[in-house]
């Protein structure tokens, strides 16, 4: 025990982040290769996994804001990123300074990439975006003509370099007729950029974790995994891989902190909603809660590993510890580890509990909890 695990932490390990980028790439062999790393790399460490992709030979990067990219670049990142979301235009020469790749879909945005290229004596790499059914951000594509009208007037102001060209899919884990419908509006507007314009993209890209399993037809030039890439398929029924093929690379872990004995009937935690056996018994007090990322909504539902076995979490998480309930031959002490999930307890079934994704509950393990590396 250390001063980093005496409390609560997470075990991040980067050998099976390599394994699982070695999966991925299989799938998709033609493909170039973005990692998303947008929201602290699913929580896993924005600039740990980073590095580790960078070392790989992955091709890109992805990131949600400006922020998230500066952070990379200042880290000592040096291959391609992408900011998927919006930026405001006032922010552009700092898109242009640390030559990022910004998403584009506002003619506001493009002028002002534009502006701070020439500013700088630079040029402003961009993916246009298309909004093909997502119903988020992106140049409306449900009319190809239009959307090929207005994607050329943007690509064509001046110090822009109209690198690439993207869309997203709503459904793709769950809707093959509305995700070919999708794709083929992407396509079309392509086919017109092309055949009326002259306009072609160096890197077509629309498949996410999803479609990079589920359908090869939309790999194109370029695929980018986000929650596969960190062990977890986006949804139980996408095809293209065997249950096992990918790793967990985050476990999260806590230690117990007290182990109690209680009188019969008694009341657990806040709002008294669970009690003790008429015959009383031990719970097990760890010091995690919601503030670590331990959702309240698991209260008296969840299970964690203690021993190697699963116990159940009785009474209401609190904000900095929980209970969980003993059996009678448990030979448990305080400073004992506990896996809430991860290797040996799945995420997938904490978060069915909860009601939620695993992105959500990976995401959610906050920044109090230290992240400790292994297998880089």
């Amino acid at each position: 025990m250390n001063q980093q695990t005496m409390r609560t932490w997470t075990e991040i390990r980067l050998d099976n982040l390599e394994h699982n980028y070695h999966v991925l790439r299989s799938c998709a062999p033609q493909s170039k290769f973005l990692g998303v790393v947008k929201a602290n790399a699913y929580g896993h460490g924005a600039e740990e996994v980073a590095h580790k992709l960078q070392q790989l030979g992955a091709d890109y990067l992805a990131v949600a804001c400006l922020n998230e990219a500066t952070e990379l670049r200042q880290s000592g990142i040096t291959m391609p990123i992408l900011i998927l979301g919006a930026t405001p235009a006032e922010f552009a020469p700092q898109v242009v300074e640390y030559d990022l790749t910004q998403a584009v879909f506002t003619t506001q945005l493009a002028q002002a990439l534009s502006k701070a290229a020439a500013a700088q004596g630079k040029r402003a790499k961009i993916h246009v975006k298309l909004d093909t059914g997502m119903s988020r951000l992106g140049i409306l594509a449900h009319d190809p003509a239009q959307a090929a009208q207005d994607v050329d007037a943007l690509c064509a102001l001046e110090g822009l370099e109209a690198e690439g060209i993207f869309t997203h899919f709503a459904n793709a884990d769950g809707d093959e007729g509305y995700t070919m419908e999708q794709f083929t509006r992407f396509l079309d507007t392509l086919d017109v950029l092309k055949n009326t314009y002259g306009r072609t993209f160096q890197l077509r890209h629309c498949a996410a974790s999803a479609a990079v399993l589920n359908f090869p037809c939309t790999h194109l030039d370029m695929v980018r995994p986000g929650i596969a890439l960190y062990g977890y398929l986006p949804d139980p029924s996408c095809q293209g891989l065997d249950a096992g093929e990918l790793w967990p690379v985050m476990t999260l872990k806590t230690r117990v902190a007290a182990v109690r004995e209680l009188p019969g009937d008694t009341p657990v935690s806040y709002g008294c909603t669970q009690h003790m056996p008429a015959s009383g018994g031990r719970v097990a007090v760890l010091p995690v809660g919601y503030a670590d990322g331990l959702h309240r909504v698991l209260s008296g539902q969840g299970t964690v590993l203690v021993g190697g076995q699963e116990r159940p979490i009785v009474g209401r998480v609190c904000m900095d510890m929980c209970m969980v309930a003993l059996q009678e031959e448990d030979q448990v002490q305080p400073g004992d580890e506990v896996e809430l999930f991860g290797a040996h307890h799945s995420l997938e079934d904490m978060a069915q509990l909860a009601g939620t994704i695993p992105y959500e509950l990976l995401c959610a393990v906050s920044p109090r909890v230290p992240r400790l590396y292994q297998g880089a």
